[in-house]
């Protein structure tokens, strides 16, 4: 995926409110922008690191400019704006980089299902196959080499995670599949020190059939590419 217009670079004064941050711009203007996350964004949200911002174009929106990247680490760039994921895999089912998922001829998106009324991220279909029921979750969080999800406490997550167990129990194929927006992430891990719960639920599931798989992105300031599969370690 690439942006469609170069990013504006400033440095983060602050994140406030969930979705709103303060950058001050290399042109020394400061901007509120729209940050495009829900989670705690831990370890990427820090004052005077240095961002990425996308601008719109729209003076409509009362924040024109969305954040987009950040450098956690010397050279490190970090996808945060979590409205890309479902769009980086299914840009990588087509192009045939995630083998795992090929062979569906149709691919439908943000699908209602399931006992506890969710929505699927990508409901793949196709003749003679089990329809496959793919959940993405975007990786920011980091540490030695190792990729951790979730950020935060997430409820949701574990739902998503039993619904895909659902999935299975009736004869489907249900896939957990994080998003590594980072480079420096070699392999995937439940954050059990941050939601045991979560922990516990992927590996349950994973027993009962569901599917786990982590797959890193090239990040930079011009385009945001699915490139490498990582382990999911979750035992």
């Amino acid at each position: 995926m690439k942006f469609r217009q170069p990013l504006i670079t400033g440095t983060l004064l602050r994140r406030y409110k969930r979705f709103l941050a303060d950058v001050e711009l290399d042109s020394g203007r400061i901007v509120t922008a729209h940050t495009p996350n829900t989670g705690s964004m831990l370890g990427c949200c820090e004052p005077g690191s240095r961002v990425w911002l996308s601008d719109s174009g729209n003076t409509q929106r009362k924040y024109p400019m969305s954040w987009e990247l950040v450098e956690t680490a010397p050279g490190v760039l970090t996808g945060i704006n979590t409205g890309l994921p479902n769009k980086l895999i299914l840009e990588a089912i087509r192009d045939g980089t995630l083998k795992e998922l090929q062979g569906y001829s149709d691919i439908r998106r943000e699908i209602r299902y399931g006992k506890e009324k969710s929505r699927i991220d990508l409901l793949l279909q196709g003749p003679g196959k089990p329809d496959c029921y793919v959940e993405v979750k975007n990786v920011t969080l980091a540490q030695d080499g190792i990729g951790y999800f979730p950020d935060a406490v997430s409820e949701r997550g574990s739902k998503h995670l039993r619904e895909l167990a659902e999935v299975v129990a009736g004869g489907k194929r249900g896939v957990i599949c994080f998003c590594v927006q980072r480079k420096d992430v070699d392999e995937v891990r439940p954050a059990d020190s941050i939601d045991r719960k979560y922990g516990a639920t992927l590996r349950q599931v994973i027993a009962d059939g569901v599917e786990a798989m982590a797959w890193r992105a090239h990040v930079s300031p011009d385009e945001i590419r699915i490139n490498k599969k990582l382990p999911v370690l979750a035992g």
